[in-house]
């Protein structure tokens, strides 16, 4: 049986709108919670090769570049052809990437299995095409709290993923742990089914906007100011969470601390950031989205400022995590909440696909200068600077965003 709701596609009677935020929160943290713990791998899997930072970190940076290249196009497949088969797809690339990546034994098969195949299975099976579903599926009047939900379980992930690698190292292993990892990711493709969208022409799109073709959705978009600007604000968030995610752990040990610290810590933004991911939801339809962007990323730039102006303990590692984590991804449900409200929910993987490339862009940078400017200088300071002059640069740029609908005066062509 399927039931037909208002502003929805149809979907079977089973797919109600708590079973779709569960299986797509679950879908988001499994999808999320390795890649959030690849930093733990950086000291043992580059001690077991005689590696530096440098090759783990091209690594993780070149999955990062491709998981943002292929966002956009992973987006578009699910927008047209319906998310399950993206998400399926997705995990098994995934897998595949991380087993391999247990058995790497040469920087170039590191970059094709952690860099290249991961990241097109992230790209796939991420909460970015979750939240793009939950646009579709959910009932308007729930979209925002799913947007912070959906984000949320993702930082669940994180925080559940972090641990259970340090545990999972210990117990079998680094190799055994990755190998672990990759076949939990698998859980991802019967998930899909409960948040699975239709094909574009079986029905569920309606009025204009439903019309409109991908070329037109793309012009339309990068020709508003509003859009590009949040784009470019996006960036930022990239290079700020991905240089941490990766590097905070090695940053903290030459600091004296233990490895555990670092798992710690970044196990604690994840925690946090499932209160922050939600609070930014629920403030999402509270106050005007562009200043509450602008207040998180400075927010963030004077995070970091304190963090690395005091001494560095566990306690002061642990504090940062928790404030982090409440900053996290909670600029991910007013930035997707911006997109649905400016163009509609049409294309809304492929356009939010587009945003989270320049977010990727930004995480790529920040994740190999992070690996380059510690192997040149022996220090992590200037990227920690950088990021902190860059929160502030967005805390500006996302200020003008014109937060309504754009205007439409002439029919959309469908060619």
């Amino acid at each position: 049986m399927a039931v037909q709701s208002m502003g929805r596609p149809t979907v079977a009677a089973w797919r109600t709108p708590l079973v779709i935020l569960i299986c797509g929160c679950l879908v988001g943290a499994i999808g999320f919670g390795p890649r959030a713990a690849l930093g733990l791998f950086l000291t043992p899997m580059s001690a077991a090769n005689g590696w530096s930072r440098e090759v783990f970190s091209l690594a993780l940076a070149i999955q990062v570049i491709v998981w943002g290249t292929a966002q956009p196009f992973a987006g578009a497949v699910a927008d047209r052809f319906g998310s399950m088969r993206v998400l399926s797809a997705g995990a098994i690339l995934y897998c595949a990437g991380l087993v391999l990546m247990a058995y790497s034994r040469t920087p170039g098969m590191l970059d094709l299995s952690a860099g290249v195949l991961a990241g097109l299975g992230i790209a796939g099976s991420s909460f970015t095409i979750v939240i793009a579903a939950f646009s579709k599926l959910m009932p308007p009047h729930m979209r925002s709290l799913a947007f912070g939900v959906g984000t949320a379980a993702g930082s669940f992930g994180q925080f559940l993923f972090s641990p259970l690698a340090v545990g999972f190292i210990d117990l079998f292993g680094w190799q055994h742990a990755l190998v672990a990892f990759g076949l939990i990711t698998l859980l991802v493709i019967p998930l899909s089914a409960a948040v699975s969208t239709p094909p574009m022409d079986s029905g569920g799109q309606h009025g204009v906007a439903g019309k409109q073709s991908l070329r037109h959705a793309l012009i339309e978009a990068f020709g508003h100011r509003s859009y590009v600007l949040l784009v470019l604000g996006f960036f930022t968030c990239g290079f700020q969470l991905l240089f941490i995610t990766v590097h905070l752990p090695a940053y903290l040990v030459d600091r004296g601390l233990s490895v555990d610290a670092g798992a710690w810590a970044i196990g604690v933004i994840g925690l946090f950031n499932i209160i922050g991911s939600i609070g930014s939801g629920w403030l999402g339809d509270r106050m005007p989205k562009r200043y509450l962007l602008s207040i998180i990323y400075l927010l963030r730039s004077a995070a970091v400022v304190a963090f690395i102006m005091l001494p560095v303990s566990t306690a002061s590692a642990v504090i940062f995590g928790a404030v982090m984590g409440l900053l996290w991804l909670s600029t991910v449900p007013p930035t997707s909440g911006l997109v649905a409200l400016m163009f509609g929910t049409r294309w809304m993987a492929t356009l939010f696909g587009f945003a989270f490339f320049s977010h990727q862009v930004g995480g790529f940078l920040g994740v190999w200068l992070g690996g380059l400017l510690y192997t040149s200088t022996g220090s992590y300071n200037v990227v920690w600077w950088l990021s902190v002059a860059l929160g502030v640069i967005s805390a500006i740029i996302n200020l003008p965003i014109i937060e309504k609908p754009i205007e439409r005066l002439a029919p959309i062509p469908v060619g």
